[in-house]
């Protein structure tokens, strides 16, 4: 098993950040090597990857996802197998800090590859983080968001909002 960890630091609040990297299907906007992003279900996605001529399709699970801090995934089946997490940390001034950390199997295909692996990938990795930097920044916000929360791959309801009655105050006269 390979392991690859990338960090940048964004100029928006993590919110905007989390927020924004929920919405996957934006994904091929920004980044080189993303294709097609589809949302089979809010924990399942199927990925089409290019580099160069090679092509690669395979499905991904969401196995934890916790608003403004993580989400974490595992492939599903032999292609590409792998898994992962970004994480959003707050930083100075309104700026986040973006991890993505992947480990990779070194079997199937990747095992073919196992010493150029995490250079290879951690390059990847690395310039997909700086198109989502510019992307987002260049949004100033973001174009959507997920807010659930996954816990072992299933989709958790969201927390009821705490009731705030009005009261309208009227001048006595």
């Amino acid at each position: 098993m390979h392991t690859v960890e990338e960090t940048i630091e964004v100029a928006v609040p993590v919110r905007t950040a989390y927020n924004q990297w929920t919405q996957l299907k934006s994904f091929p906007r920004f980044m080189s090597v993303v294709r097609k992003v589809e949302q089979v279900r809010p924990a399942l996605t199927t990925w089409t990857l290019a580099v160069g001529p090679l092509h690669r399709e395979f499905q991904a699970e969401i196995v934890e996802q916790e608003p403004d801090s993580h989400l974490a995934w595992r492939s599903l089946g032999r292609s590409l197998p792998h898994r992962g997490e970004v994480s959003f940390r707050s930083t100075v001034a309104d700026s986040t800090a973006v991890t993505v950390l992947i480990h990779i199997e070194s079997r199937g295909a990747t095992g073919a590859l196992s010493g150029r692996a995490p250079k290879l990938v951690g390059r990847v990795v690395q310039g997909e983080l700086r198109h989502f930097k510019a992307y987002v920044e260049g949004l100033g916000e973001e174009s959507g968001a997920w807010r659930g929360t996954i816990r072992d791959g299933r989709v958790r309801p969201e927390e009821p909002k705490p009731h705030r009655s009005r009261v309208a105050c009227w001048p006595v006269g």
